[in-house]
């Protein structure tokens, strides 16, 4: 009958293509208003940014934090992977940061004679990846094969990291100082991008000002649920329904963002999966055993604005990633639109 999002059964597996229930979907969307709560208590005023991360966490995707210094996006990261009980690993990202330093290092045992593996920090359900774009291109592509197959191979070895694993990653506009632009293999590899933005009104500053002040961290936050659970979790997610009408929406945007005059690059089927995963998620955060076109749109611009390439022509008229994909989503007609002109 599937799992009930209660006690030990979470960890128990669900036959896949089983759907989720309508019961499951509402147990799910108070798990996640439970953990969503649990992150605002440090992350005040930014319910959309800790939805959108937790929705990405659910869609068992990496998730890019893009925005200026000083703007709680490592917090943010610590706040989430705080709130399950797993391993967590930071990487501070450093010009001189080696591939080594992220996914271990072959060491000589002089009583064994042979050599044996020093698993690094990769090996850890969440990775913090804080300021990614600090270190060196060698060193970034460390990341590449793990975000992408959930593995370390080293001297011919492959070693599986453990499950879950997702990388939360933070970064400065690639502007900055001191900073190296990610490839496009490796933004393809995150999920989903946002931001976080200034405090919202002078209430929310002053409330962030205090806490500051009084030393909180997110550190003392209390978990809130288990590796166990999250895995069940997942699991519901998987199961969301999705029809078909919903899937040609995401494959005529995708297609869509590959003929736009304004982008060099489009989207990549990855990007078309990452935003049918997130809808799955999305509608089982509202409470919901099957998703919408409306999901799709809620998240068309973190899940694939970041994986685009703009022309020349869009960078001289000034027009951004986020602006074309508004734009191509008001071209894009619905089942109900196509019936309606009928």
């Amino acid at each position: 009958m599937g799992i009930v999002i209660t006690g030990e059964e979470l960890n128990e597996p669900r036959p896949i293509g089983v759907p989720t229930t309508p019961e499951q979907a509402r147990e799910f969307a108070k798990r996640f208003d439970e953990l969503a709560g649990n992150v605002e208590t440090f992350i005040r005023g930014k319910r959309t940014a800790v939805r959108h991360a937790l929705v990405c966490m659910f869609a068992e995707g990496h998730l890019l934090l893009e925005d200026v210094p000083g703007v709680a996006k490592t917090s943010l990261a610590r706040a989430i992977a705080q709130s399950v009980d797993a391993t967590v690993h930071r990487i501070q990202f450093t010009p001189d940061l080696l591939p080594s330093d992220i996914t271990g290092v072959r060491i000589w045992d002089t009583h064994k004679r042979k050599f044996r593996f020093e698993k690094g920090p990769v090996f850890s359900n969440f990775v913090i990846a804080d300021e990614i774009n600090r270190a060196s291109p060698k060193t970034q592509s460390a990341l590449l094969e793990v975000m992408a197959e959930r593995q370390v191979t080293v001297a011919g070895t492959t070693l599986h990291v453990p499950h879950p694993f997702l990388c939360v990653a933070t970064q400065n506009p690639f502007d900055h100082r001191g900073t190296y632009a990610l490839p496009e293999a490796q933004l393809d590899r995150f999920t989903m991008r946002i931001g976080i933005g200034y405090p919202d009104t002078l209430d929310e500053e002053i409330d962030i000002i205090g806490a500051g002040r009084r030393r909180e961290a997110p550190d003392a936050l209390d978990a809130v649920t288990s590796v166990a659970e999250l895995t069940g979790l997942f699991d519901v997610v998987r199961n969301i329904a999705q029809k078909y009408e919903v899937t040609r929406y995401i494959a005529q945007l995708v297609q869509a963002t590959r003929t736009s005059p304004d982008l060099g690059l489009g989207a990549s089927p990855r990007g078309g999966i990452a935003l049918a995963v997130c809808a799955q998620a999305l509608a089982a955060a509202d409470g919901r055993h099957y998703t919408t076109i409306d999901d799709v749109k809620d998240l068309a611009v973190p899940v694939l604005a970041h994986r685009l390439v703009l022309s020349s022509s869009a960078i001289t008229a000034g027009r951004s990633a986020e602006v074309v994909v508004r734009s191509l989503l008001a071209t894009i007609p619905t089942s109900a639109e196509l019936v309606g002109s009928r």
